[in-house]
């Protein structure tokens, strides 16, 4: 891959609307958004101004790349403070702000965040894992801040519950750098299982359901 070049043109940030009680924190976002701006990304986000998302999107804004957050109406009063950045997307609820951000981005990236960080990142993971998207998904370990959920993967293959194809979905790496090579180099892995579901096609029922009397 050139200097300055990457095969994504979306990428979709997780983050906390807090930035943490580390200064770490901030920096890293920064420098993620800046990185975004280099390698010629566009951004899209939950669309707060404040915290981290705050700090990785206006960096990204600086630096002349677009910006896309998508936001439910409820959240714009605690969310939006001062400037709106770059384009902002009105959604009703928090699952069409999921759908949406999951819809535009060609990769994922997670930054230190809490639980609605997480369960965006563990939903997108195991829609990767049912095979409803292929884009990579990686983790900016800042300071080890996910090295708790890494363990809980590992922990979770270990005890059976997560094949080895679903433990290496997540990616995870300190520096903005490392992370982007990995995402860069990323080829899916398919679990057999995941070949048999057909997500976006509308068929007639199966013959599953069918013999079992369930209502399509």
């Amino acid at each position: 891959m050139e200097e300055g070049k990457s095969r994504f043109k979306r990428i979709c940030v997780f983050c906390g609307s807090s930035s943490g009680n580390k200064s770490s924190y901030k920096e890293a976002a920064i420098e993620l958004g800046r990185e975004l701006v280099e390698r010629k990304i566009d951004l899209v986000y939950g669309g707060a101004t404040v915290g981290l998302m705050g700090l990785v999107s206006q960096a990204v804004h600086d630096g002349g790349r677009h910006v896309l957050g998508v936001i439910p109406r409820s959240l714009m009063p605690v969310a939006i403070t001062g400037e709106i950045i770059g384009e902002v997307r009105l959604v009703s609820n928090m699952h069409q702000r999921k759908a949406e951000m999951a819809r535009q981005a060609d990769a994922f990236i997670a930054l230190p965040g809490g639980f609605g960080t997480l369960e965006e990142l563990l939903e997108v993971v195991t829609f990767a894992q049912l095979g409803i998207h292929q884009k990579p998904v990686g983790l900016l370990n800042v300071d080890g801040y996910f090295n708790s959920l890494l363990s809980f993967i590992d922990k979770a293959f270990d005890e059976g519950f997560i094949s080895s194809t679903a433990r290496r979905i997540t990616m995870s790496a300190p520096t903005v750098s490392q992370l982007f090579r990995k995402l860069e180099e990323y080829v899916p892995e398919i679990d057999e299982d995941s070949l048999m579901l057909a997500w976006d096609k509308v068929e007639r029922p199966s013959n599953y359901a069918l013999d079992h009397g369930i209502i399509t």
